[in-house]
Order: C-alpha cells, then structure tokens, then sequence
C-alpha cells in the first residue's frame, strides 16, 4: 500500500448513514489516513458550552471561534481529538453537544475555522485520507479525487444512531435527526449538500461490510485510474 498513489476520499452525507464507521475502516484497509470533521465541530461546541458561550448568540461565538486549539488525530485505527490538550473524544458525544451542534456548526467564523484545520489536514495527509463530513466534496475539498454520498431511511439512520447514542430510543433519534437534517441542509454556510460529481450510495438496506466494500472497491478502481 505504501507505493500507492495518494488519494483523497471526500465522504459525505447525513448522521446515521455509516460514514464513521465506512470511512475508519475503508482508510485502515486502504492504508489512508483518516478525518472525521463532525468531531471537530462537535469540539469546539464542546469548547464553546464548557466555556460558558451563549449558543443562542452566533456574534458570541464567532468571537470565541479562534480561541480553542482542535487538534485531529488521523490514524484510522485509532483516531484521537484533543481540545487544548483535554481529551475530547467521550465527552463529544454527549446528547448535550449532538442538540447545540448545528447551531455552532452554522456560523460562518466557525466553519472558516474548521474548514482551514480540514485542509491543511488533508494537504499534509502523506499517503491519501479519507474525510468524512457533510461538506467536504461541496467545500471543504471540492477537487478530492473521489467523492461519495452516502444516504439512508430515516428509521434505518435512527436505529444505528440510537445504538451508538446510550440510552436513546429510537423515535426520539429519529425526530432529533430529521431536525438536524433540516438545520444543516438549509444552513446558509456549507450546507449538507450532494456534490454534483458525487457517487450516492444508499445504504438503508447494506450491511456495513457492504458498504465498505462498496466504497473500497471505488476506491481502488479511482486510484488504479489516476
């Protein structure tokens, strides 16, 4: 895999579609690194709670975008984030920071922010990387060399996202998840967005292992075509 030419892999689409778990394991057997840029965002509104910024405020937060330091880990086996220093990976995941995401995600100063950390993550990326986000084909890396969308039912994406999500029932995810759909697909900056070269892969009735191999095997057949 060493020798391989470098491929970046944009995966996009919306919560509960798999991208996560596709995306680690499509760049573990691939030999590529690995980006998951909702932790970020998930991050920094970690950050932004925890320092007591108003999230119903976005001049409040576009101040306080520049302050905390996001670092990404990008080992798909692995994979790290740290918010000044502090272990964020756990505390990300709260229900807490899933509701207050798509408003922290949605100014403009943040997404710049991220968006730069993003960029220069994959520039630096050696042998290739996949990232996975729900911008990153239409903004964040529109020349990605290869682009893929995933997409879902909604109930399929709520009984996985509620699986992951301890405690939460399914119903409940599934409304929190529309809601979200609907806050980052109509958001003015980067909305959640299918790029037009974008290849869609519906993923409701695939298992993972499927999907990965779906995604591998474009993969492979873009880099032998490069």
């Amino acid at each position: 895999m060493e020798s391989a030419t470098p491929v970046i892999v944009a995966i996009d689409g919306p919560a509960g579609t798999g991208k996560s778990s596709t995306s680690k394991a499509v760049a573990a057997q691939l030999g590529l690194s690995y980006l998951d840029t909702g932790a970020q965002y998930r991050a920094i509104t970690w950050w932004m709670v925890n320092n007591g910024i108003d999230i119903d405020d976005p001049s409040a937060i576009a101040a306080a975008a520049g302050k905390p330091e996001i670092v990404s880990g990008t080992d798909p086996e692995g994979p790290t984030i740290t918010v000044d220093g502090v272990d964020v990976a756990g505390p990300i995941r709260t229900q807490e920071v899933s509701s207050k995401v798509s408003a922290v995600s949605a100014v403009p100063e943040v997404r710049a922010r991220i968006t730069e950390l993003q960029r220069s993550i994959a520039a630096s990326a050696e042998h290739g990387i996949v990232v996975e986000g729900r911008d990153i084909g239409t903004t964040v890396l529109p020349d990605a060399d290869l682009k893929i969308f995933l997409t879902a039912s909604a109930e399929a994406r709520a009984a996985r996202r509620s699986g992951e999500l301890k405690g939460a029932d399914v119903q409940s995810t599934r409304e929190a998840l529309i809601k979200r759909d609907a806050a980052d697909s109509s958001r003015k900056t980067s909305p959640l967005a299918k790029a037009d070269d974008a290849v869609e892969v519906d993923t409701t009735e695939l298992t993972l292992a499927q999907v990965i191999e779906c995604v591998v095997t474009l993969v492979e057949e873009k880099r032998a075509g490069k």
